[in-house]
């Protein structure tokens, strides 16, 4: 078994035509109509359910880089009973919880008929493509194990 500080493969080198592609997913979903907090929250959520250490930090200094409160992310795993937090963004976190757990219930009807007066069609349709595509990130970073705490905030030195 590995230890949890060393990566299984360089998924990077490996099949950089791949990971280019993702990237350039990745770039055309974080680039969609919804606000930039709610995006980073998302990613963040999903990112923890999944239990991706990579991604909880690259997401949570990316939220912090844009100006995003200390509060709001630690409570982030119990927005449920934390009182800041927009209805449109509880929303968008009980779709995102669904969305990443959807083997165990399908994406159930009611969580869909709670989000629908929050978001647009347009707008369900891209975070529904942004959940899929952090799930997608958590689970390469997670089984090849990229290790954390080297991401750094665009325009940010390193160190």
């Amino acid at each position: 078994m590995s230890s949890r500080s060393d990566q299984r493969i360089d998924y990077v080198s490996v099949a950089p035509e791949t990971y280019k592609a993702m990237l350039g997913l990745s770039a055309i979903v974080r680039r969609c109509a919804l606000e930039e907090a709610l995006k980073h929250l998302v990613l963040l959520r999903a990112s923890q359910i999944n239990g991706c250490a990579f991604c909880i930090d690259m997401h949570w200094r990316e939220a912090r880089a844009a100006g995003e409160g200390e509060q709001r992310l630690y409570g982030l795993s119990a927005w449920r009973e934390a009182p800041y937090y927009s209805d449109r963004e509880r929303a968008a976190l009980a779709w995102t919880e669904a969305v990443t757990l959807v083997a165990e219930d399908q994406v159930p009807d009611r969580i869909h008929d709670a989000v629908r007066p929050h978001f647009s069609e347009r707008e369900l349709t891209d975070l529904t493509w942004l959940v899929a595509m952090i799930n997608a990130w958590n689970r390469m970073a997670i089984a090849l194990r990229k290790v954390p705490g080297s991401h750094r905030p665009e325009g940010r030195a390193s160190g």
